[in-house]
């Protein structure tokens, strides 16, 4: 009871202070000293990790700066400079002979495309792309390590404006951004003499095609020696970047090629490819591809001895012709049986391992004329005897019987339509649906395509019917995608016995391994992709920094021996040399092994015909040319099933699938597609390469579509979906919707015409549609040959 005379004590001061100094008691004098002086200079926890790693990109930046430098020394191969014309109206070679005669001023007579000059410490191949020829531009874009772009300042006008790049310039620009572009600069000629005018000439050039390139890129005046100089200068000290996919293989561009017949194997022969080796290094073991031939195997690399030298006092006649004599052998690589890859392209199926889940075509066919012959053959069998049991008696002539009485042969009769699968039914995704008998001919090859890729006996008349009908077929998949009609000679479950009902897209099971095509023997799978794809890049990464005795580093001057190829192929391949360079790369492991790709395609904006699914097309991936027929689905990110397009269509990303050679990922896609009347193939799409799954399930969706008849609420009658009562029992299972968003099902059917009753979750609008969505799975088509230099 003090009140107000209760004790108040004066707070403690420990707790502003904090947990250290309040401990500090409990520690030694040394300890102390420690804790009242901090070192400073020591950073800890997060902000050293940042700095620690700050330090690590550093250091590796500058250690891969050095590594360029040394490997742009004497070693390195020469740099390969490409010259575009923007305009048919450049004259490239005025400008490509100024560049060699800078190069290599001692040098007399026709000058070499390859220059090692001792005055700019540079070797270099300069090379012409011709203006209208898009495979050799695009094989030059390939290897390029600068693209210099020639615009002429005298380019005719257009309403007012000049034009620097006409129509093909355009189109090979767009090409070259797919491919990725190496280092770029922008040559300007034809510039006025007076110099006003020649800096108003130029920058007004400049400002034009500054949107078709990148940032970085420069622009240079090329008239005057001066101006070459220049450049020249500028370029021996320039950085060159160049794709990522082009360092991970090693390529060869031919400089010379030559054929050997083999005495031992007629029909093929020894070609020659001689040129410097870029990017990594190559082993003899390995497989290489030549762009649009195939792939094959090596006998042997030979070593040879530099005939550019950068030191030009060494040999100083090797620079003054194109023809480069039989230069001395330094060393021969031999390849070793036991380690050399095999030329393995497809699986060898095994008939005995269950692996094909459906007759072949052949099997098929051969069964169909066993059943026509079983019935136009005609046994006398004791009456009620069954089919199963007439099947063991044996005959002991081959004399004709009279025929069977009709109460014996009503018994016998087997019902077909009893035992074709239903829509749920896991076996019926190969049966046909363009045909009346259960064979395996494609649905999407009608007559009309068979007798299109025939092309050679049609007229004119007949092709021109033929694009108009391919025309109006993309016209009305756009404003009808996916609607078919119940045809009404051919009941629909038979008609669409390959198709199935699903409860949702997007959640419904599907087994990617049921019902496979017979492609799918030849192919082979990866168990986990990703995984082998680190193991083999890492390997040829190891392989490349090793000194092997079985491998040649990269800039050195080889010639490669590639066996077992065909006299067709080896003679067009020389015939080709003289106008483009012949590109030889490398493969890595599992690269020649047939499986399924996926790319990411998009079709290009100045390509206006349709591109329908399963044609042939040309697909340029990275140094690789072969000859596939896609089919093109939606890329779905959500789901693990995608749908199937019928076409190709412009203004969006689609996903190409096709049977194709193992590529590991990222390589960019550009799609050709050859045209009529032996003119050069056009630019259909590009895009990329996305995936190498098998199992990647690509569904065909078909609707098909039915009017209301009767309307009572919930309840409607509709007619038109089938024909056949027999049919409405078949997919009684499946549901149906509406377009105006109901959803129903399939109650009974009504009368003997194909009308049947429906039940839905709300009202029916007498104008809605009634729709019915049944899917398949589909596969892209093998193609029948592979590379399209066989068509040249």
């Amino acid at each position: 009871m003090g009140g107000s005379r209760v004790q108040l004590n004066k707070a403690h001061k420990s707790r502003f202070s904090s947990k250290s100094s309040r401990n500090l008691h409990k520690t030694s004098l040394k300890e102390k000293h420690t804790i009242g002086k901090s070192d400073r200079n020591v950073f800890k926890g997060a902000k050293a990790a940042r700095n620690q790693r700050s330090k690590m990109l550093r250091d590796q930046k500058r250690a891969a700066v050095l590594k360029e430098k040394r490997a742009s020394s004497a070693s390195s191969p020469p740099r390969v400079i490409v010259l575009f014309a923007l305009s048919a109206s450049v004259n490239l070679n005025s400008l490509a002979e100024g560049l060699l005669k800078m190069l290599s001023p001692e040098a007399t007579g026709a000058l070499a495309a390859t220059v090692a000059s001792s005055e700019y410490k540079l070797r270099t191949t300069v090379l012409k792309a011709p203006h209208g020829d898009l495979l050799s531009c695009m094989e030059l874009a390939k290897v390029a390590d600068l693209i210099a772009f020639v615009a002429s300042a005298n380019s005719a006008c257009e309403e007012g404006s000049p034009n620097y790049v006409d129509s093909f310039g355009s189109q090979c620009l767009s090409v070259f951004r797919s491919l990725g572009l190496p280092s770029t600069v922008v040559l300007i000629r034809d510039l006025p003499t007076d110099l006003k005018r020649r800096n108003e000439t130029k920058k007004m050039c400049s400002s034009c095609l500054a949107n078709e390139f990148t940032e970085d890129c420069k622009f240079y005046p090329a008239d005057t020696q001066d101006d070459l100089h220049k450049f020249l200068w500028l370029f021996k000290e320039q950085r060159l970047t160049v794709p990522h996919w082009r360092n991970q293989r090693p390529y060869l561009m031919s400089q010379k090629v030559d054929m050997v017949a083999d005495e031992w194997n007629l029909g093929k022969c020894t070609i020659l490819l001689t040129g410097y080796l870029h990017a990594r290094s190559l082993c003899v073991n390995q497989l290489v591809h030549i762009s649009g031939a195939g792939d094959f195997q090596l006998q042997k690399i030979e070593l040879l001895k530099d005939p550019h030298p950068l030191n030009s006092r060494k040999q100083p006649d090797a620079m003054d012709s194109d023809d480069v004599p039989d230069v001395e052998v330094v060393r021969s690589l031999h390849p070793d049986p036991l380690t050399q890859e095999p030329l393995v392209v497809e699986n060898v199926p095994d008939p005995l391992a269950g692996e094909q889940t459906w007759p072949t075509e052949a099997e098929m066919m051969e069964a169909a004329t066993t059943q026509k012959q079983k019935q136009i053959r005609k046994r006398k069998i004791p009456q009620g005897t069954s089919e199963y049991q007439a099947a063991w008696i044996v005959d002991d002539t081959d004399e004709d019987v009279s025929d069977i009485d009709s109460e014996a042969n009503d018994g016998m009769v087997l019902d077909e339509t009893d035992m074709i699968p239903g829509p749920d039914s896991p076996n019926n995704s190969d049966i046909d649906d363009g045909q009346v008998s259960l064979n395996l001919r494609d649905d999407e090859e009608t007559d009309n395509d068979s007798v299109m890729m025939e092309g050679e006996s049609l007229t004119r008349e007949q092709i021109e019917d033929d694009i108009k009908r391919i025309k109006e077929q993309h016209a009305e998949d756009e404003e009808f995608p996916d609607e078919v009609d119940t045809p009404l000679d051919i009941p629909a479950r038979r008609r669409f016995a390959k198709y199935r009902g699903l409860k949702s897209f997007r959640t419904s099971s599907w087994d990617p391994k049921e019902s496979l095509p017979p492609e799918y023997a030849r192919i082979f799978a990866f168990d986990n992709f990703p995984r082998t794809q680190k193991l083999v890049l890492s390997k040829a990464l190891k392989m490349g920094e090793e000194n092997r005795d079985d491998c040649v580093t990269a800039g050195q001057y080889i010639r490669l021996h590639i066996k077992d190829v065909p006299n067709s192929v080896s003679s067009k391949l020389c015939a080709l040399a003289m106008t483009r360079p012949i590109i030889a790369s490398g493969l890595l492991q599992h690269e020649s092994k047939m499986s399924v790709l996926h790319f990411s395609i998009k079709k290009h904006d100045n390509y206006e015909a349709p591109i329908k699914a399963k044609e042939e097309l040309i697909f340029h991936v990275g140094f690789r040319q072969f000859i596939a027929r896609p089919i093109f689905s939606t890329d779905n990110m959500n789901s693990d099933k995608s749908k199937m397009e019928r076409f190709l269509h412009a203004g969006r990303f689609s996903i190409a699938s096709i049977y194709a050679p193992v590529s590991f990922p990222p390589l960019p896609l550009v799609v050709l597609k050859s045209t009529e009347g032996g003119a050069p193939p056009a630019v259909a799409a590009t895009g990329s390469l996305r995936s190498i799954d098998p199992d990647r399930i690509m569904l065909k969706k078909i609707i098909l579509t039915g009017y209301p008849q009767r309307v009572s609420k919930l309840k409607a009658t509709v007619r038109y979906m089938f024909h056949h009562p027999e049919d409405v029992r078949w997919f009684k299972p499946v549901e149906v919707w509406t377009k105006c968003g109901r959803r129903g099902r399939i109650k009974e059917p009504v009368g003997t015409h194909g009308a049947m009753k429906c039940v839905f979750n709300s009202v029916v609008q007498q104008h809605d549609t009634v729709c019915m969505s049944l899917y398949k799975r589909a596969y892209p088509k093998w193609p029948e040959h592979r590379f399209p230099i066989l068509d040249t």
